[in-house]
């Protein structure tokens, strides 16, 4: 379970950065990094929570509807986490003078905000499926 989470977490980083990097692309003016990293954040998220839902938790929605309130919870719990990821990759952004700096720190804040949210999501998300 843990290899399959850690799995998880780097395919969900990488479709961040993917998403990151192809907003630059596309917009590079005011406020660039921050939509970026917003961008990114929702396609790193949709993606996680399928995956964690389903092969992490083994969580079964009952309806639509309970799927929908399980990704609100999960995406109120990520906001924590959000603001590791964020922080990290604006103050790498900042205090170094290389354009790859920010994914540098992007990375590392995913790191360490996907252990805290492991543990946020399985004390307050999925409570009622099997886990490990």
């Amino acid at each position: 379970m843990i290899f399959r989470y850690a799995l998880f977490a780097i395919i969900s980083t990488i479709v961040n950065i993917l998403f990151q990097y192809l907003t630059f692309l596309v917009y590079d003016g005011f406020i660039s990094l921050y939509v970026a990293m917003f961008v990114g954040t929702v396609a790193g998220l949709v993606l996680k929570y399928v995956l964690d839902k389903k092969y992490i938790f083994f969580h079964t929605p009952k309806s639509k509807k309970d799927d929908g309130k399980k990704f609100i919870l999960y995406s109120l719990m990520g906001v924590f986490t959000t603001f590791i990821f964020w922080g990290f990759e604006i103050w790498f952004d900042n205090m170094f003078a290389s354009e790859n700096a920010k994914y540098a720190g992007a990375v590392l804040g995913l790191s360490i905000g996907y252990v805290v949210k492991y543990f946020l999501d399985k004390t307050f998300v999925f409570t009622d499926g099997k886990k490990d």
